[in-house]
Parts: structure tokens; C-alpha cells; sequence
């Protein structure tokens, strides 16, 4: 009989196997064995049984805690992301809003709920044509990221100005579905920006008709000096005309500087460079404050280095600018002793010539605490410095703008009470000209043979025009304006035609547009040149879409125009 206390499973084996009861005491131990075993095994599963079922719940717990932590996270989130300011949004490859946080409502002026799963193209009315390409051209085309500015209006009609910015998102197997973005209300930026745009474009206007307005006088001042310096003059008179002509010009330097100061932070002023005779050009500096130094008592002595080349290449113009502002700060602040303006020479090689240009003085010095800032624009040493000694705080800064073109900048010593030194290095190219270009500063006063027709509304310009004109022996004739032009020139022939651009009762542009429409070729196809006030950089494209043939500026350069002259008298006598 088998024994109760024996495992059920070995109970039901014993049976199978047909096992009687001497084989079960001959095997007694055996079985005894393989029964303990099977107990065991059942504890053990027991044990693990209990063991699973409290990590159950522990795990049952713990993701109970998770899904909590999860909610109150996106809760979180959500709070964040719906009080930003800017639209963040989720879309699908064809544009289609897939999530949009509460800022959509302020920014759209619709809803989330309305929103989601329209596209953009729906809910962006009145984009600009070129940036919806774009937007299409992104989800064609799957670039990695995107950034532009779109105009578009409310349901209001309210206009809104949006940075969009975009970024593609992916699967797991690295294939696009959709983007992330953001939508920034950038409409108070861009009307500000606008204002701005429409405030230089104002400022232009009134900075090029100032410059015409200033230009016409002052091109009656420099072509007189020019026709005085032809005529018969005093010995004694020579040295003051030379100061009337070299003052006149250097002053319309500055004040097309003064008028195109804008021109230095966009970085449109060129340099220019020539051959010119430094000698000459400091005798002229010199020459033209050697009447201050002895009007107001002071010494002044220029120390002009012997070894540098007498001829050299370089802006001379913007040269000259900077040594004049320099000693003109010098002499306006010096009262007692006096300033010496030095030019050395540093090094020099076959290609260039290093020098030195200093302007010491010993007048009111610049403190410490304001070196920096008087190289800044409308800024001077001292708050009363204007009321005492004048100026409008514009001459260094420019003279520091126009040595930085050239690669170089200005330095400064000072002493409050004891004076300043001023210095530049410049380099400057060596010419292998051996011509002391002194015959530039003297006028051509040879004859041109040639009929020319001048439409000048401006009697002190006429005026100059036709004393010069008699000097060079050309038959001319002047015009009040287009209209008395095309009178006359309707009447009699001519060879060239000098036409102002601005003029009462027909302009030059339109006088020019009737001559190139006549039906006499001869007459229709003669050469036009433009003489004006106006900067080239205001008229040149104009001018040529009129067909003129050249552009003049005023005040001009009598040599220029004299050359002008006679190269058109040249081709006259080939023609003929």
C-alpha cells in the first residue's frame, strides 16, 4: 500500500510503473529521495509565486506613480508652452497644423480647435507670392531647417508681420513626417524698420537737394577763382588767389563729406587715387593757415622731410582733408605758443613710401576720460567747447573715417592744459613720373574750336560759363531752360550741347528725350552732356537711360571741362 505522506505526482508515477510494495521498500530510500525533491520544488514555486505577486504590485505601483508624474509633466508643459508669446506648431509634409499651443488664437486671430488640420496656405491669407514658393519649395523639396518673414492678414483684416522658422522631423527609419516650428510676431520690428527705411529715404532727399542747393553757388566761387587766375593780376595778388581757388575746392570736399557723412558707416566712400606732388600740397596747407598763425599771434612751422619723393600716389584729396582738420582743431584751441605740422618719412621700398604726419600744438590738451570719445561723430572735448570755440564735432571723426579707408588710423597725445599731438602713418605708392605736375594747378587757357549750346537756369553759373567759354574762343549759346533749348536748337546747328538737369518749365531729362526723337539724324544723334549739381552716384543710371553721352559734375574742374571741350573739337575736325 502506498504510504499517504508520498508526493502526489510520485504517487501517480509508482502506479504507472506498477511498482509493488517490496519494490517500494526494496527502493524505500530512493523513493524517499525523489519525494523530498518534489516538496522542495513546490516550496520553491510557492516562494516565487509570492515573490512575482509582490513585485506586481510594486510594478503596478510604480506605473500607477509614472502615469501620474506624466500627466501632471504634459500639465506642466502645456502651461509653459500655451504662455509663450510665440506660436510654437507641429505639421504634417503638406503643411497641414498638427498641434498649435493658445498663441495661435492672439497671432491667427482663430482658434486651436479651428486651426488644427487646416494648412497653412488656409489659415496665412495674403502672403507674399515669392515666400509661399518657398514654403511649397520646403516641403517638396525636405530642407533641413527654414527661416523667413511673411506678411499676411487676420480675419480682421489686421496686417501682421510673422517670422516663421521650421525644421523637419523624422521617423525611426530616418524618413521626413512633418515639422516642428515657431511663428514670432515680429510687426512692431518691421514697421519700425519701415519708418526707418522711410526716414533715410527722406533724409537722402533732403541731404541731395542741400547738396545741389550748396554746389551752384559754389561753383560760381571756385570757376571765378579758375577766370581770375587767367586774367592779369598783381604779383602780390597771385598768393591769395591761389588760397581763393585751393580753399574753394577743399571746401566742396568737405562739404560733400559733410553731405554724404552717412555714405562712411555703409562703406560707399572710395578711395580715389592719383599722382599728386606732396611739396605742393603741403605749401598749399601751409599757405592757407600761415594768415591764421599770423592773425592770432602764433608760431607755425612745417618741417618737411627732404628725403621723401617729391611725386607720390594716393587719394590726395582725402589727404589733404585730414591734414587740414587736424590743423585747424590746433589753431582753433591754441592760444599762446603755437604748431608744427611734421612730415617724415618712416621707410621706403621700390612699391611705397611710408610717412608720418603729425600736427602737434600747444593749446587747451583733451583730458584722459574724453581721448576715446572725441573721435565719435558731434562729439567734442567739453560740453561748452561748441559755444566757445564753434565747430559742429564733426572733424575728427571724419578724419578718423577717411584714414581708415586708407588703412590707417589716428593716434593721440594729450595733456589737459599742455596741448595735443595728432599722427597718422599712411603708405603711399611711388610714381615713376618724373613730372612735378605743376601745370594742373595752372588753367588751360588754349582756344577750342567748337559751337556749343548750354542750357544753364542759373545766372551766376551762365555767367561763369560764358567768361570762360570767351577765354577758349568758343562760339556758344546759353539757354534759360529746355524749352528755350529746343528753340533754338531748332534754328541753328551746333556740336555739343551742355544740358543742366535741373531746370524750370522742361528739365534736362525730358529735352533730352525730345532731341534723341528728332527726325534729323544729325541733329537727334548729337553728343549730350550732363551738367549738373547733383552727385554721380544720384544721376549717372539716369542719365544713361536718357542716352547722354557723359556726365559733368558741378562745381567743375575748368581743366576738366577744357579737356572735355577739345576732345569733342577733335572729333569735329575728324568728322569733317
Amino acid at each position: 500500500m502506498m504510504n499517504s505522506n508520498k508526493h502526489r505526482l510520485l504517487r501517480r508515477q509508482i502506479r504507472k510503473s506498477g511498482f509493488d510494495d517490496a519494490d517500494l521498500e526494496k527502493f524505500k530510500d530512493f523513493f524517499n529521495a525523489v519525494n523530498e525533491a518534489y516538496k522542495g520544488y513546490d516550496d520553491d514555486v510557492k516562494h516565487a509565486e509570492i515573490i512575482l505577486e509582490e513585485s506586481s504590485n510594486e510594478l503596478f505601483k510604480a506605473n500607477q506613480a509614472l502615469k501620474s508624474e506624466v500627466v501632471r509633466a504634459e500639465s506642466e508643459l502645456n502651461i509653459i508652452v500655451d504662455t509663450i508669446e510665440g506660436v510654437i506648431f507641429k505639421t504634417d509634409m503638406s503643411g497641414n497644423f498638427k498641434y498649435l499651443n493658445k498663441a495661435c488664437q492672439d497671432l491667427l486671430g482663430i482658434s486651436v480647435e479651428e486651426s488644427l488640420n487646416k494648412n497653412y496656405r488656409d489659415l496665412l491669407s495674403g502672403i507674399n507670392n515669392d515666400e509661399n514658393l518657398r514654403l511649397q519649395s520646403f516641403f517638396a523639396e525636405y530642407h533641413d531647417d527654414f527661416i523667413t518673414l511673411l506678411k499676411y492678414f487676420k480675419p480682421t483684416g489686421e496686417k501682421v508681420w510673422v517670422q516663421v522658422r521650421l525644421v523637419l522631423t523624422y521617423d525611426k527609419n530616418g524618413i521626413a513626417n512633418g515639422t516642428i516650428g515657431t511663428m514670432v510676431d515680429v510687426t512692431q520690428l518691421k514697421e519700425t524698420e519701415i519708418e526707418l527705411n522711410q526716414a533715410n529715404k527722406t533724409k537722402d532727399e533732403f541731404l541731395s537737394t542741400m547738396s545741389h542747393e550748396i554746389r551752384t553757388p559754389l561753383n560760381a566761387v571756385i570757376g571765378m577763382s579758375d577766370i581770375l587766375l587767367m586774367e592779369k593780376f598783381l604779383p602780390e595778388q597771385l598768393e591769395n588767389l591761389q588760397i581763393l581757388k585751393y580753399s574753394s575746392e577743399h571746401l566742396l570736399a568737405l562739404i560733400n563729406d559733410l553731405l554724404n557723412l552717412n555714405k562712411f558707416k555703409s562703406n560707399e566712400v572710395k578711395l580715389v587715387e592719383d599722382e599728386f606732388n606732396l611739396s605742393e600740397l603741403i605749401q598749399n596747407i601751409q599757405l592757407q593757415f600761415k594768415h591764421t598763425a599770423v592773425k592770432n599771434n602764433l608760431n607755425f612751422e612745417t618741417i618737411l622731410d627732404s628725403s621723401i619723393p617729391s611725386i607720390l600716389k594716393g587719394d590726395s584729396l582725402k589727404l589733404s582733408q585730414v591734414l587740414k582738420n587736424l590743423l585747424s582743431n590746433a589753431f582753433k584751441f591754441t592760444h599762446i605758443g603755437g604748431v608744427v605740422f611734421k612730415i617724415e618719412l618712416l621707410s621706403s621700398n621700390l612699391d611705397n613710401t611710408k610717412i608720418r604726419f603729425s600736427v602737434k600744438d600747444s593749446g587747451i590738451g583733451v583730458s584722459y576720460n574724453k581721448q576715446k570719445d572725441i573721435f565719435k561723430s558731434f562729439v567734442q572735448a567739453n560740453d561748452n567747447t561748441s559755444q566757445l570755440y564753434g565747430g559742429s564735432g564733426l572733424g575728427l571723426y571724419i578724419s578718423k573715417e577717411l584714414l581708415n579707408i586708407q588703412s590707417t588710423s589716428l593716434q593721440l597725445d594729450s595733456v589737459e592744459g599742455k596741448g595735443s599731438r595728432f599722427w597718422f602713418d599712411i603708405s603711399l605708392k611711388n610714381s615713376s613720373s618724373v613730372n612735378t605736375l605743376k601745370q594742373n594747378q595752372i588753367s588751360n587757357t588754349n582756344s577750342i574750336a567748337l559751337k556749343v549750346l548750354v542750357a544753364e537756369d542759373n545766372q551766376i553759373n551762365a555767367l561763369v560759363l560764358k567768361k570762360l567759354f570767351k577765354k577758349w574762343e568758343i562760339n556758344f549759346e546759353i539757354a534759360k531752360n529746355g524749352q528755350e533749348l529746343l528753340d533754338i536748337y531748332d534754328q541753328k546747328d551746333f556740336d555739343l550741347i551742355l544740358m543742366d538737369l535741373q531746370m524750370p518749365i522742361l528739365n534736362g531729362y525730358d529735352t533730352t528725350r525730345f532731341i534723341r526723337k528728332m527726325s534729323d539724324k544729325g541733329k537727334s544723334t548729337i553728343p549730350i552732356i550732363a551738367l549738373t549739381a547733383f552727385s554721380q552716384s544720384e544721376v549717372k543710371a539716369k542719365t544713361e537711360r536718357y542716352k547722354m553721352d557723359g556726365y559733368l559734375s558741378k562745381p567743375f574742374n575748368v581743366n576738366e571741362l577744357h579737356k572735355l571741350l577739345s576732345f569733342y573739337s577733335v572729333i569735329k575736325q575728324d568728322v569733317v
